[in-house]
């Protein structure tokens, strides 16, 4: 249970990180922090899920860059559900996205499973 909540805080940092680095992202404070983090798992874990295995072939054809999209819009969703979490425009929600992905790697890396 430790594992999960310090995931869960080292995940808002990175999304606190990421609206201070990416123009067009922006996050209120921690507690918003805080609730994207969440709902941005969640939204990955039930809606992008599904949207992977349904896309697959596209995937595959596109030596996974449709990941990438298929991300910033889960992203994009997630702003839209948390109130003190903006996302605006496409390229806002690409590039954090992606940096977003790639630090939520170092957390999975520095909170190892076991």
């Amino acid at each position: 249970m430790s594992r999960l909540v310090a995931r869960w805080v080292l995940s808002a940092l990175c999304v606190f990180l990421v609206a201070h680095v990416v123009p067009g992202i922006y996050v209120r404070g921690f507690g918003a922090a805080l609730l994207a983090a969440l709902v941005i798992g969640l939204v990955n874990a039930t809606l992008g899920l599904a949207l992977k295995v349904i896309t697959f072939p596209l995937i595959l054809l596109s030596f996974g860059l449709l990941i990438l999209l298929i991300n910033a819009a889960l992203l994009e969703l997630a702003s839209w559900v948390v109130p003190g979490f903006a996302v605006q425009g496409f390229w806002a929600a690409f590039w954090g996205a992606l940096l977003l992905s790639v630090l939520n790697v170092g957390v999975k890396w520095v909170v190892k499973e076991s």
